[in-house]
């Protein structure tokens, strides 16, 4: 064993795993990357264990990876060569629930799911939600800014976190479990590492806002020509019901293909159309909220914007119109290797972005199965790409091709997920030269021997 696997041992004992005692799951993320073993894992239970372990690696400049619930899709938690993994899976649980200052206190290793039926039955909502609830951790929601489903309402991550407790590079713990939305004593450093995926500090304690729970939830899966005209329904909607709508995700032609010609779903409607609408709103628990709902998509329909629609009448309903969108989860059992996308293109340029993708991808791929889907009110689409044998080459021409086009109309390469790895070479396509220099000056100022994460984002 080297000093630093020594020192740790003794420091941690039965928290350090070496060898063949490092379980498998963490050896990989879920980006894909070929699985490589780490130099050790550390399995700390406490803030102060992890302080020790950082401790211990930045005096000998030991490179650490923080692991949380392993479902990221840019490499970020993926081992590399020679690295310590540290894992927060035993840092979980919720602390706190304070129903005065509407607050959820937990470790950071804490599943989401398990913080969001913490919250609901105290009465309030967590309003982040993502498909991978049940393994992703909320230590790593906050790390990569996380979004998901509900973001049009109640924000990414960083709208949701009010305190943090962090351990620098050094060992150093610095805290501020703040409940309060009003808090302006000096610089907020806890916004720096809200998105900083692992690479400035590890986050181990997190303290979020709630939100009143939804009343009379009406749901919609609703068929439109164009996406200009989802966006105009997009825009009517929330003009007549300000503030009511949580969730606006769209489903391009394709992808609502895959979903009944591969995955075995119901067509969703009699004919074909290009987009397909699901939407999700909060219309309050009087009856004229439901009546509200079903006039105006009706008038939408007068107007020529809505082909067709079908409104949930029961939970059943709701989870039938949600397996549409959830069929990526299952595209493994269905399709060959993926490549998966998460990026943003503002509003505006959608259109364009989608005609580019069905000119080129069947010129230069003929055999791709591609989808396009998404949050969009938020301008966020996902691109799904799966090729048979599909080569490093194939992987490298697809991802130019995607991350050139996004580039290319002003969008972001990673709306979610985060840099990592896997994103690292395309990072200046979408952030200019003196926004990388301030980051590495960031990551300097707080890593200068750089341990945490090397190779993620810079």
């Amino acid at each position: 064993m080297t000093i630093v696997i020594d020192e740790l041992v003794a420091a941690l004992g039965t928290q350090i795993r070496l060898g063949p005692d490092i379980p498998v799951r963490n050896h990989a993320d879920a980006s894909g990357l070929a699985p490589a073993a780490p130099l050790a894992l550390v399995l700390p239970q406490t803030t102060d264990d992890v302080s020790t372990a950082l401790r211990i690696c930045h005096a000998h400049r030991q490179s650490v990876v923080t692991q949380g619930g392993l479902t990221g899709l840019s490499g970020g938690a993926h081992p590399q060569a020679g690295e310590v993994a540290l894992s927060l899976e035993r840092m979980s649980g919720i602390e706190e629930i304070d129903s005065a200052s509407a607050t959820l206190t937990a470790l950071a290793g804490t599943p989401l799911a398990v913080i969001q039926q913490a919250a609901d039955e105290a009465g309030f909502l967590c309003g982040i939600d993502l498909g991978a609830r049940g393994t992703c951790t909320i230590g790593g929601n906050i790390a990569t800014n996380a979004g998901g489903n509900q973001v049009l309402r109640y924000g990414m991550a960083r709208r949701n976190t009010l305190g943090l407790e962090v351990v620098l590079a050094d060992g150093t713990v610095v805290r501020s479990l703040n409940k309060m939305l009003k808090n302006n004593a000096g610089y907020d450093w806890t916004q720096l590492f809200i998105g900083s995926e692992g690479t400035l500090g590890v986050i181990t304690r997190v303290v979020l806002g709630l939100h009143p729970k939804p009343l009379g939830l009406q749901t919609a899966l609703c068929a439109v020509a164009s996406f200009e005209d989802a966006l105009v329904v997009l825009r009517q909607f929330q003009r007549k019901h300000p503030g009511r709508l949580l969730v606006f995700e769209a489903m391009w032609r394709e992808f609502m293909t895959v979903a009944t010609q591969i995955c075995g779903l119901p067509p969703a409607f009699k004919d074909e159309h290009d987009v397909t609408l699901l939407i999700e709103a909060d219309m309050g628990e009087d009856p004229e909220g439901t009546e509200a709902f079903s006039a105006l998509l009706s008038e939408f329909f007068e107007q020529g914007l809505i082909k067709d629609a079908v409104i949930a009448q029961s939970r059943a309903d709701r989870n039938r119109f949600w397996a549409y969108r959830e069929t990526p989860y299952e595209y493994g059992r269905f399709l060959p290797e993926e490549i998966r996308f998460d990026v943003s293109v503002p509003l505006d340029r959608m259109t364009d972005a989608v005609a580019h993708l069905r000119q080129e991808m069947p010129k230069q791929w003929p055999d791709a199965v591609y989808v396009i889907y998404g949050h969009v009110a938020d301008s966020n689409i996902h691109i799904n790409v799966a090729i048979r044998d599909m080569s490093d080459a194939t992987k490298k021409g697809v991802q130019s091709l995607v991350y050139g086009l996004v580039s290319g109309l002003g969008g972001s390469i990673s709306a979610e997920h985060g840099i990592g790895r896997i994103k690292r070479p395309y990072l200046p396509m979408s952030r200019t030269e003196p926004e990388l220099a301030l980051m590495a000056t960031m990551k300097h100022a707080l890593d200068p021997a750089g341990i945490l994460n090397p190779g993620r984002i810079l």
